[in-house]
C-alpha cells in the first residue's frame, strides 16, 4: 500500500486520492499529486472592482447603490469609507459606514481611492 503525504494545510494523515488530486476529508484541502510543492497561503490577493490590490487600513468607495439587508437604508454611490480591514469569506471587507455603522461589503463593489 502507498502512503500518501499528510496535508499541508492541516497535517492530517487521512489523506486520499481523487483523480489526480489529493483531499484532507479533515479540511477540504485539495492539492496536486504531481509531488511540487505548493505552499498553501491563507493570504489570497484581495481586488476592487477594477484590479487595484486592497490592504487593510484603505480608502474605498462604493460603485453601485448598495440596499442593507433588513432596514430600508441605502449605501449610495460614491460613500467614502475609511480604515478598511479584509476577511475571508463571500463578504471580504469589514468596515464601519458613517451613518449607517458596521458591515461587511463585497470588494466586487468598492473602488480604492
Amino acid at each position: 500500500m502507498s502512503t500518501l503525504p499528510p496535508c499541508p494545510k492541516c497535517n492530517s494523515e487521512y489523506t486520499y486520492e481523487d483523480g489526480s488530486q489529493l483531499v484532507c476529508p479533515e479540511c477540504a484541502h485539495e492539492w496536486s499529486a504531481s509531488g511540487e510543492a505548493e505552499v498553501a497561503s491563507d493570504d489570497a490577493v484581495k481586488k476592487d472592482s477594477v484590479g487595484n490590490v486592497l490592504q487593510d487600513g484603505d480608502t474605498i468607495t462604493v460603485i453601485k447603490d448598495l440596499k442593507v439587508k433588513g432596514t430600508s437604508l441605502v449605501v449610495k454611490v460614491g460613500t467614502k469609507v475609511k480604515n478598511i480591514r479584509l476577511c475571508d469569506g463571500d463578504h471580504d471587507i469589514d468596515c464601519k459606514i458613517d451613518g449607517i455603522g458596521p458591515m461587511k461589503l463585497k470588494s466586487e463593489f468598492v473602488r480604492k481611492v
